[in-house]
């Protein structure tokens, strides 16, 4: 079913560059069976029509998973999970010249049918040693609580979040170990974050 959350998340794709139904082939096949079971009766008809949106939608999700993963904004890729768009799958990665260079982090991302109005849930699920991230992988960050705004959308979301890895914000801990260590040792912090950038590249 189309709802305005399903239909900005949509949205967020193409202004990632991606597009709807460029096969115009599947479009042709589509229109042929609508032209078929024209004469049909209507309860059959609506039972056919959900079944063609169905698999209009997979093909816009297939669609969409490829283009992403051929052309992903710069150090974010995400797609949605094979079958709910209200679930996300992402990967950030490390910021160049910082601790976090070349680790490969996973997160995921839940949107509810107030989306935009309201932020999506984030939270990484690879290991992550942050002064802003919970233990269970829970971001401490403005714009997915107190700053949101409908403006944002999926890649200015994951793009936040990889600049916050090495922009912390260590007056708002998440971790308290880690924003000490920031904060009062430096080496020590590094030490930890090179940890998890290696463990990162075995969990994935």
């Amino acid at each position: 079913m189309s709802t305005p959350a399903r239909r900005r998340l949509m949205r967020d794709f193409k202004r990632q560059g991606f597009h709807l139904f460029h096969s115009d082939e599947f479009l042709m096949q589509v229109l042929r069976i609508e032209m078929y079971i024209s004469d049909i009766s209507t309860l059959q008809l609506k039972l056919l029509s959900c079944v063609v949106e169905f698999f209009m939608f997979v093909f816009q999700c297939c669609v969409f998973s490829f283009r992403l993963q051929e052309d992903p904004p710069a150090g974010v890729s995400g797609a949605p999970s094979e079958n709910n768009i209200m679930i996300w799958n992402a990967v950030i990665f490390g910021p160049q010249d910082t601790p976090f260079e070349d680790g490969t982090f996973k997160l995921q991302m839940e949107f509810t049918e107030e989306y935009p109005n309201k932020p999506p849930t984030v939270r990484f699920v690879s290991k992550m040693f942050h002064p802003n991230v919970y233990a269970d992988g829970g971001i401490c960050l403005d714009i997915l609580q107190n700053r949101w705004s409908p403006t944002y959308d999926v890649s200015s979301i994951l793009t936040s979040i990889q600049s916050l890895l090495d922009e912390p914000n260590p007056n708002s801990p998440a971790n308290s170990l880690a924003a000490q260590l920031y904060q009062e040792n430096k080496r020590e912090y590094e030490k930890k974050v090179i940890a998890i950038v290696e463990q990162s590249w075995l969990n994935n």
